[in-house]
């Protein structure tokens, strides 16, 4: 099966959301208590990523051998993701280990395209 995953985030709360086929799923969570007011929005993006990712296998979304493309509207996180590029930041680098961790273990082929913030489709979700 074939997923398209949008993610955002800020200090405040994460979102994500996955479009299969013609079903829509959204969803948005505050930041638990030990990441509110304290990540960068760039971390929060991973986080979402991670707990999307996370959430959708869990609701069985996704599942073991399934596509996802994951749009992103961060350069730096595109280029860290889809061409490895190093990050300074080692929160970053615990989240990506999660993120992949995950791939592997579900066997996802999973791609990422890089998109304009203005068509983060999950990006509405952290602003009400």
């Amino acid at each position: 099966m074939e997923h398209v995953l949008f993610c955002d985030g800020d200090a405040k709360k994460i979102a994500w959301l996955v479009k299969t086929g013609e079903k829509i799923t959204k969803q948005y969570r505050d930041h638990a208590e030990i990441y509110l007011d304290i990540v960068s929005p760039e971390q929060s993006k991973y986080i979402a990523l991670h707990v999307g990712i996370f959430w959708s296998i869990g609701t069985f979304l996704i599942k073991n051998g399934d596509s996802i493309k994951v749009m992103l509207d961060s350069k730096e996180m595109f280029e860290h993701l889809e061409k490895n590029n190093l990050v300074k930041d080692e929160f970053i680098e615990k989240r990506t280990m999660f993120i992949k961790l995950l791939i592997k273990q579900r066997n996802l082929d999973v791609s990422y395209e890089l998109i304009n913030a203005k068509e983060n489709q999950a990006t509405p979700l952290i602003q009400h």
